[in-house]
């Protein structure tokens, strides 16, 4: 099993997304981006939220993979490799294992070290399927090792993670894909739009573990900027889009304060926000569009029986 070395990733993460951080907290609407929710302990804390049965998406998801699992490896075909973006902890995609029957399994997510731990996991049950892990940030640029580039690749993105861009950076990332996977496709997981109840026990959920992921945040930005945020000066925020159809996460400033990092500081107003996630929800028809638009000609789709969430493989 091949991985990426984990101070070397680290370093040199930390260096890029420095400039990125400072732009979005001086900005005049302070913003995170959300792959910062994904440290160790964020992933961990979002491995813990798929577990709630207010949250929707995880168990909806499985209970489609599990259904139609048969008709989808007829669909999607066997062998090649299978590349798991945002591979987590690489359950989702080892479910596929024995039906999909990849040859190569490579594992791309933004916490190396989360990965890795998970990836040497599950290296041990399958030794005959050649693993390898990646740290990448591919909300800027998906670049997938050459090693594969012979194969059939089939791009795994499940759990709606596509929600989390803008219509043109979700555009931008799935024509990245296509032009990757050459004769091969993408599965893919997307949520789509319903009832503001629903919506809201997910993404505030009484035993505020969403709350927890979404205020770590902070902690993992002061590991990369060295700035001195406290997590008990913010709160949660949820709110719904229904212009845009999305649900956006927020941290709201309690008190008035000031954070400070290596010369640069920001003062927060009580009551003021810090934007750390978009959560779109498509319709079937939008999102047929969208992989259209990135150049995608054909899609299989499986869905619920409460149209929650669909399951599409687009080619």
């Amino acid at each position: 099993m091949n991985t990426t070395t984990l101070s070397e990733a680290t370093a040199t993460m930390d260096q890029d997304f420095i400039p990125e951080i400072e732009l979005g907290l001086l900005a005049e609407r302070a913003s995170i981006s959300p792959k910062f929710l994904y440290d160790p302990l964020g992933s961990h804390l979002f491995t813990a939220i798929t577990l709630l049965p207010e949250y929707y998406p995880t168990n909806t998801e499985k209970n489609i993979f599990t259904q139609y699992q048969n008709e989808i490896a007829q669909i999607v075909g066997i062998g090649g490799t299978l590349i798991d973006l945002g591979a987590g902890n690489c359950q989702k995609a080892e479910s596929f294992f024995n039906s999909l029957k990849p040859s190569n399994y490579i594992a791309i997510d933004f916490s190396v070290e989360y990965l890795q731990d998970a990836l040497n996991k599950l290296a041990g049950k399958y030794p005959h399927i050649q693993m390898q892990c990646i740290g990448m940030d591919f909300s800027k640029h998906l670049s997938v090792p050459d090693t594969s580039s012979n194969t059939k690749k089939t791009f795994f993105y499940p759990g709606s993670s596509i929600g989390n861009f803008v219509s043109s950076e979700a555009l931008e990332l799935l024509s990245q894909i296509k032009k990757q996977a050459n004769q091969g496709g993408l599965l893919i997981g997307v949520d789509l739009m319903k009832e503001d109840s629903v919506l809201m026990a997910a993404y505030d959920d009484p035993l505020k573990v969403t709350a927890a992921f979404n205020l770590n945040i902070l902690r993992s930005i002061n590991s990369h900027l060295g700035s001195n945020f406290r997590v008990d000066q913010f709160r949660h925020t949820v709110k719904i889009n229904h212009t845009e159809n999305r649900v956006e996460l927020y941290l709201e400033a309690l008190e008035d304060l000031t954070v400070t990092w290596n010369g640069n500081s920001r003062v927060f107003k009580k009551g003021e926000l810090i934007h750390t996630e978009y959560s779109h929800k498509y319709t079937i028809e939008s999102i047929k569009q969208l992989l259209k638009n990135a150049g995608f000609a054909s899609t299989h789709i499986w869905k619920d029986p409460k149209d929650y969430f669909a399951v599409i493989y687009a080619q």
